[in-house]
């Protein structure tokens, strides 16, 4: 496949398969939701700790996995519906979270740490239930793998447990007096108020909650509308959101940004607008908000992270974590390797070698073992690759694997394009896909001016071993980007190590420990050291009658 003439449509018997098969484990009813025949209708938002009703329109669910209609046609799999919602209930749910949390007055801002983490703990327990529901989900509407759709159900409960711990570690440093300059001073971290929370559809669970749990724990209250896709998952939890918080802490929405979250912004009542995606999705939202400079960001957003392979690379454990680095979940992955820079020397043995172990990777429905590759779950997407492709080869590049740009309905094949070059939109945008651009270097100092001009800078992947070729690169590189990864793809966890960006890539900082201070802010009490404060410090001590004045040690 060196031109545009391999892509042509493949794969029809990888587009089939049996709605009967559509949820191997049929899920339990949440309040009000119907699921039948195999169906999840959305019928319930939560607003104010109830699962109310939706009468009004729906949208319709579909997987970009195909299946055979009632009709004989070949079309995208209708999993169910969700509300389509407007500005009412997005309104609504605003005013939910602003009176729960009553300008800091609210019975959660000022419970006790431990009253808090009571809650989170029986969230998760009541979410373990649905495990079999929500991994069913994540392999029909996102078209994740089976492996790595339960990893993610997993890692998510077990990220819930970490910030916990994380909290009371951070609970315990806070549980004492300090005394400077003849000033006692009880330092703790106080929640900033009410949360706008937007995940992404790769990690429609994981990302999600990795913004939605650290906000809630640290006692902001939060209005939280899942990913375009990736939404039906969210289902199921509604009713353990609903048992396990105080009214208005979590409210739930369904339907486009455009209609829910841009109206809540507009009303200037959030204080946090936490989002993971795109810049440009973040810079619309903040600019709708009235009070821009008290308007707190956790974002995490877009990445073009490099792969840089020096001349002494060993070449088989490069590939193999470029290939995890390119092309795990297709690509789709802000810390995915998005281009990959490999020195003139070795470029040819690379790609050979390279386009080989892509062609080996096995392609398959997400429920098929060992399917490494699947569907892509937004619907234009291999149209979008195709394009990028088109425009490299009109340009110079070549597709150097047999296999590369293969299309079907719902898919394109891995395409390496080699060799690339400066005036290529792939070069330039963040294809979060499969197509894997390559470009040769002669001098170290090529790689590095590109990382430096880039919009981008989060993480890289430096393959070498010459320790003193290696050791000044990663003193420059670090002043790049917030991770550089030692012959190893970029990732973001383990989740207790700092996830952030540099330039556009992201604002905070998004791990178990980092994330419990995004979302907050020190505060503390301060008395001057004489016999009445020492007094009425020791009495507020005693009796208990102050939440934040405590020096309760939480095993």
């Amino acid at each position: 496949g060196s031109d545009s003439a391999a892509l042509t449509f493949n794969f029809p018997d990888k587009l089939l398969f049996s709605k009967k098969k559509l949820m191997e484990v049929k899920p339990s009813k949440p309040d009000s939701n119907e699921t039948y025949e195999n169906f999840v209708y959305c019928k319930t938002y939560l607003v104010d700790g109830k699962l109310k009703s939706w009468s009004g329109k729906s949208s319709d669910v579909f997987s970009n996995i195909y299946t055979r209609n009632k009709d004989g046609e070949i079309k995208p799999t209708l999993l169910g519906s969700i509300p389509d919602m407007e500005t009412e209930p997005a309104l609504e749910a605003l005013d939910s979270a602003v009176a729960a949390f009553n300008r800091g007055k609210g019975k959660w801002p000022t419970m006790r740490v431990g009253e808090r983490i009571k809650c989170l703990e029986k969230f998760a327990d009541k979410m373990k239930n649905y495990r079999e529901e929500v991994v069913n989900l994540l392999m029909w509407e996102i078209s994740k793998n089976k492996s790595d759709s339960y990893k993610e159900f997993d890692r998510t409960v077990d990220y819930i447990y970490d910030t916990i711990e994380a909290y009371k570690e951070i609970d315990r440093k806070s549980a004492k007096f300090e005394k400077q300059s003849g000033i006692y001073a009880h330092i703790r971290r106080g929640p900033l108020g009410v949360i706008l929370c937007l995940g992404p559809y790769n990690y429609p669970l994981n990302e999600t909650f990795c913004l939605l749990i650290p906000a809630i724990i640290m006692g902001n209250t939060a209005v939280f509308k899942p990913a375009k896709h990736g939404v039906l998952l969210i289902t199921p939890l509604l009713k353990a959101f609903k048992e396990s918080f105080p009214p208005g802490v979590v409210n739930i929405l369904f339907g486009r940004g455009r209609k829910i979250a841009s109206p809540i912004m507009k009303t200037g009542k959030i204080d946090v607008l936490a989002l993971i995606g795109h810049s440009s999705s973040a810079v619309a939202l903040q600019d709708l908000h009235p009070n821009k400079n008290r308007l707190r960001l956790v974002l995490g957003l877009e990445a073009k992270n490099p792969g840089i392979v020096l001349p002494d690379a060993d070449l088989d454990l490069t590939i193999k974590e470029c290939i995890s680095g390119t092309l795990s979940y297709n690509g789709q992955r802000c810390t995915a390797l998005k281009i990959l820079f490999v020195h003139e020397s070795i470029v040819d043995e690379f790609n050979k070698k390279f386009a080989i172990a892509v062609d080996n990777l096995k392609y398959g429905l997400p429920w098929e073992k060992d399917a490494f590759l699947t569907p892509l779950p937004e619907p234009h997407k291999a149209n979008y690759m195709q394009d990028l492709i088109h425009d490299a080869i009109k340009k110079g590049a070549k597709i150097i694997n047999k296999k590369g740009g293969t299309l079907s309905h719902n898919y394109l094949y891995p395409a390496i394009l080699y060799p690339v070059s400066t005036d290529m939109n792939i070069y330039h945008e963040e294809q979060f896909g499969p197509v894997i651009p390559i470009m040769s270097y002669k001098d170290i100092d090529e790689p590095l001016n590109v990382m430096a001009a880039s919009e981008y800078g989060q993480q890289v992947s430096l393959f070498g071993n010459d320790v003193s070729k290696i050791g000044p690169l990663v003193d420059i590189l670090a002043n790049l980007v917030c991770r550089v990864n030692l012959n190893s793809a970029c990732q973001r966890g383990p989740d207790v190590y700092p996830f952030t960006g540099r330039k556009n890539s992201a604002v905070s900082t998004l791990s178990v420990h980092d994330a419990l201070r995004s979302f907050s802010i020190r505060t503390f009490v301060a008395a001057k050291d004489n016999p009445k404060n020492n007094e009425i410090i020791g009495s507020l001590l005693n009796s208990k009658d102050s939440n934040f004045i405590n020096t309760e040690y939480i095993l």
